[in-house]
């Protein structure tokens, strides 16, 4: 299993039990990167999930599964299963081992179109910021290594930059106009989730919304 199929292994799962044509929303896709982000392996996503449906389907008359939320409760579970199981063990151990190498040549590549972007933007609430990412992205570039996992947390440590100076320096009127968006998209979702999932649910999806209003984009190698 190649480690950047991440969101698309976990859509593909989720449609193929949901039995319908049935498009991720907003908020499943910031479940899936939150997921991401904290390191719940793959494997243990997917496994969750279908333990939810081989449930479901014994039990046909409750609610219908309609997103990912319904699945969130399980993972969690089934991770916190998994973090016990790997109690003890070298760190090279606790890998989810799903990372393939990466060639050289598509690394460069990757890392000189991410530089070009950002050196294009004019954002000069941000421009400090992205001149910061641009210096460590170069430095990642001249000196990248042979581990493609060490690389992906740089490029999402880098990403952190940019993502902080997004919440932090973007136009006041946007951000507003932004945030009710996010919360009326929420809404529907919000009495079943507790208090620290509806907040980092909240801020992912407000990023991806900043990101897509600035321009400013994915880093990580998932996006290769």
């Amino acid at each position: 299993m190649n480690y950047f199929n991440y969101y698309t292994e976990i859509e593909d799962t989720f449609v193929r039990r949901r039995g319908k044509n049935l498009l991720l929303s907003p908020i499943d896709w910031a479940l899936i990167e939150g997921w991401q982000q904290r390191g719940i392996p793959l494997h243990v996503a997917i496994r969750a999930i279908e333990n939810v449906f081989d449930g479901h389907e014994k039990r046909p008359n409750t609610r219908t599964i309609k997103g990912l939320l319904y699945c969130r409760e399980e993972i969690e579970a089934q991770y916190e299963e998994w973090l016990r199981a790997q109690a003890g063990r070298q760190d090279d151990q606790v890998s989810n081992g799903e990372t393939d190498a990466l060639s050289g040549e598509k690394l460069d590549r990757h890392l000189s179109a991410l530089v070009d972007g950002l050196k294009g933007f004019d954002l000069s609430p941000l421009a400090n910021d992205i001149e910061r990412a641009i210096e460590r992205l170069e430095e990642l570039r001249s000196n990248p290594g042979d581990d493609a996992e060490h690389v992906d947390r740089s490029l999402i440590d880098i990403e952190g930059i940019l993502s902080r100076a997004l919440i932090a320096n973007s136009d006041k009127d946007l951000r507003s106009r932004l945030e009710n968006e996010v919360k009326d998209q929420l809404k529907p979702y919000r009495s079943s989730m507790d208090k620290d999932s509806y907040q980092n649910t909240f801020e992912l999806m407000l990023l991806k919304r900043l990101r897509e209003e600035y321009g400013i984009p994915r880093l990580s190698l998932f996006y290769l």
